[in-house]
């Protein structure tokens, strides 16, 4: 890629980079003298019921003390139980059993980076009987209790709005904007349930679609600019397809 286009920063997986050195150290290396980076964890598994995975998480320090990225994201999610790992990030109970548990592994985490992390806001594809608390008043206690930042995925927004009868628009009002570090849009998948209802999911693996964009640009008006990553993992397109939404996104910031 000789231009770049509107890309001035890029996400990596942390799990993608976790070998003594090597080839994609090597290519990470090259990439950071183009570009800000921000390390991205998928197996921390933060909201798990089991303690952190310390040799998991010292690996995730190594690496973060290698490249000082700009920022180090999880989360909020869990995706071990015992000594099983689910290549998957499942929801969580909004509880204050939950909000404890989460708040000693978010401290655990920022204890041994040595840095701020932020935690993202999943996909919801059901919803918890025994939630005592909004998902949004569940993230700002968390702010409050461990000083972390927040990675908002308004894909992830629009997708449990949509899959839970409720209304972007409101989560984003309700959400503790202050804390926001990030903002991821991607694409997402379209099916039904059982019932026939729309049911989406989030597969990074299309376009941004204009509800998306559109909640991007309602949720900008409100905090001002911030960092803009699309994310497209799977059945990527060739670059100009990738340009486009980058430049998009550009346009939206703007």
């Amino acid at each position: 890629m000789t231009d770049p286009g509107p890309v001035r920063w890029i996400e990596v997986h942390a799990e993608n980079y976790m070998g003594e050195g090597g080839r994609p150290h090597a290519q990470l290396r090259a990439l950071q003298e183009k570009f800000a980076l921000s390390v991205h964890g998928v197996g921390l598994s933060i909201g798990g019921e089991g303690p952190l995975d310390t040799d998991h998480l010292a690996r995730v320090k190594t690496l973060c003390d290698r490249t000082q990225p700009a920022s180090f994201s999880e989360h909020l999610a869990w995706s071990t139980h015992g000594m099983e790992y689910l290549n998957d990030l499942l929801p969580l109970p909004y509880t204050e059993g939950t909000l404890a548990r989460v708040t000693a592994h978010i401290n655990q985490v920022q204890d041994v980076l040595g840095r701020q992390m932020l935690l993202e806001n999943p996909s919801s594809y059901l919803a918890f009987a025994e939630s005592d608390l909004s998902e949004t008043d569940f993230l700002t206690e968390l702010t409050r209790r461990t000083s972390c930042g927040l990675l908002l995925d308004v894909n992830n927004v629009f997708i449990s709005a949509t899959n839970l009868g409720l209304s972007p628009q409101d989560y984003i009002d309700a959400f503790p904007t202050d804390h926001i570090g990030e903002i991821h849009v991607g694409g997402h998948d379209k099916d039904t349930d059982d019932h026939g209802a729309p049911l989406l999911i989030d597969s990074h693996g299309k376009a941004v679609v204009g509800p998306v964009w559109e909640l991007l640009a309602y949720t900008l008006a409100q905090t001002g600019p911030k960092p803009v990553l699309v994310e497209w993992d799977n059945d990527v397109p060739q670059w100009p397809v990738l340009r486009a939404e980058a430049e998009h996104a550009a346009q939206v910031l703007a």
